[in-house]
């Protein structure tokens, strides 16, 4: 069979896919979304502090990575005021601050990469004793984004990548196992070699578009140090171990596209299925997830059971329904049948499971745009469903060589085929969407007070979030006096308000690491509260700090 027939064949097929493509690019364009959101900050945003602080805490969701050169800090007068390389620990990053700060509002603008490989990147002002008259001083312009070219072709290249791994992975599967000895084995040959050009083309396109996205701007603002920085990162070796994986693999696919492959051969093909499979799951939401190793499992049975479904169906509408006998198709589409089975089963339930946590909560279904695609494709999958489970009713009566009954199959799977391209559209959206779990997370509250205070041992900066009656939380942070990170020994965190006759209140205090400690109290009324502050740097030395925290209704 030529290419031109096969094409041919292909016709219904690809106008499906072609309308998902065509939905996928004419939806509105959305600006590109971080997969972590900031939490909070320290000092604030819009507070006021005292003094200058050591630092500027950033807290986001999950852990995450600064972009080189891209975390900022501008004083009132636009010059910098940050002070040497910030410092990353999980998801908090600290930006060292210079002490000779002028008075007046600071920027702070950042760009961090998340966990699954997705730029943030934000400013937010805060004030040293009292806010400048003409308000935060101008970015410099070293923070934008990539370009819209970019993100809108994002997900073009990830869905041509999806195809190509189901007519890969499911037509390699079908000619190993399921091809009649007396057909030609060269019209799905073709179909693999194609499978594994997009994924090849997807892979390398993928990776040349993340510089951009991560650094900003477009193609043409691509710098040396941006291709090192994606090369090096978790993405950009998971896609590094696809090429040369499916480089393996094709070598291992020749003789056995022949008919004449070792026991051995498939299962090193197997072996190497899976780790291709794993790039996917490790370069995008699964390996951010709360359950990491759940997800990533959850992720890669997902893409390999709809690369077996889809790619099988892909086999059966150009090849096997059109040019097999009564008797082979009695054969064949029996035991398809069981495998598609048992693969869309699983395809279901590693879904269930994905959007369960990534979704979070229920008021993220509808309240966040991946919660409303995780409903429409959901949909969509009901409708492919649908028509699969009719499909199946048509399994008996071609094996029993009903002709009626094999064209309509194969107008069924068609029909299955297409929908399931949509599918993979909506999929491949959802891969740029931030996940409901952290998209219904609130950005950092306004009320949060933040003071720095001072002793001969230690240089403390201190926030109550949210300054407001009832519980609140305290996140502290310890200097020496030389600006390094303190070592203490203990924590101590009263609260009273004598005015009113209230004692102190007892802070619960853990700590984090040893310049670090969080904790929760309970302020039951609102007005001027004193804080006392005491931090044991030795077996004998501790000093405490007070100050006074406006707290809100």
């Amino acid at each position: 069979m030529t290419l031109r027939v096969s094409l041919g064949r292909l016709r219904p097929l690809l106008v499906g896919v072609a309308v998902g493509l065509i939905w996928l690019l004419a939806a509105p364009a959305t600006p590109a979304q971080a997969h972590a959101v900031l939490l909070r900050t320290s000092p604030a945003k819009g507070s006021t502090v005292n003094a200058a602080p050591l630092e500027v805490v950033l807290t986001f969701s999950e852990a995450v990575n600064p972009v080189e050169g891209k975390l900022r800090i501008i004083a009132p007068d636009g010059n910098r005021a940050d002070n040497g390389e910030p410092r990353t620990s999980g998801g908090e990053v600290r930006i060292p601050m210079k002490q000779d700060s002028l008075r007046g509002t600071y920027l702070v603008t950042y760009r961090v990469i998340s966990a699954d490989s997705h730029p943030i990147a934000g400013s937010y002002a805060f004030n040293i004793i009292a806010p400048s008259p003409g308000g935060p001083p101008a970015a410099d312009g070293g923070n934008a984004n990539a370009s819209p070219l970019v993100v809108d072709t994002i997900p073009v290249v990830r869905w041509i990548g999806y195809i190509g791994l189901l007519l890969l992975v499911g037509a390699a599967l079908m000619l190993a196992a399921l091809w009649p000895r007396r057909l030609d084995r060269r019209g799905p040959t073709r179909l693999i070699w194609l499978g594994a050009g997009l994924i090849a083309v997807a892979t390398i396109g993928e990776m040349l578009l993340q510089i951009p996205y991560v650094a900003g701007g477009g193609l043409a603002d691509i710098r040396s140090a941006d291709v090192k920085e994606a090369l090096s990162s978790q993405y950009g070796a998971a896609h590094l171990i696809r090429l040369g994986v499916l480089a393996a693999a094709l070598v291992l696919l020749r003789p056995i596209l022949r008919g004449r492959g070792w026991g051995a051969d498939r299962v090193l093909l197997a072996v190497l299925g899976v780790i291709g499979l794993a790039t996917w799951s490790v370069s995008g939401h699964p390996s951010a997830s709360p359950a990491p190793m759940v997800t990533v499992v959850a992720d890669i049975v997902h893409l390999g059971s709809m690369s077996i479904w889809l790619g099988g169906l892909v086999i059966l509408i150009v090849f096997l329904l059109p040019q097999g006998t009564a008797a082979e198709l009695g054969a064949i589409v029996p035991v398809w049948s069981r495998w598609a089975t048992y693969a869309v089963s699983a395809l279901v339930l590693t879904g269930v499971a994905q959007s369960l946590v990534e979704v979070g909560t229920f008021p993220a279904v509808f309240g966040t745009a991946y919660g409303r695609l995780v409903v429409v494709k959901a949909g969509l999958v009901s409708c492919v469903l649908a028509v699969a489970w009719f499909s199946r009713r048509l399994v008996d009566p071609v094996g029993a060589g009903a002709a009626d009954a094999r064209g309509r199959l194969h107008k069924v799977i068609i029909a299955e085929a297409a929908i399931a391209g949509v599918v993979l559209g909506v999929a491949s959206v959802l891969v740029q969407v931030t996940p409901g779990r952290t998209a219904v997370v609130g950005s950092p509250e306004s009320t949060i007070q933040s003071v720095t205070l001072t002793s001969d041992l230690f240089t403390l900066q201190a926030e109550v979030d949210p300054a407001r009656a009832g519980s609140n939380f305290v996140h502290l942070y310890a200097y020496t006096p030389a600006g390094g990170p303190a070592d203490v020994k203990a924590w101590v965190v009263k609260a009273s308000m004598p005015a009113q006759g209230i004692e102190p209140i007892d802070a619960a205090i853990v700590p984090i690491t040893l310049d670090h400690a969080t904790g929760e109290i309970a302020l039951p009324s609102p007005g001027t509260w004193t804080f006392a502050f005491t931090l044991r740097m030795s077996e004998i030395d501790q000093r405490t700090v007070t100050a006074d925290i406006v707290v809100r209704p």
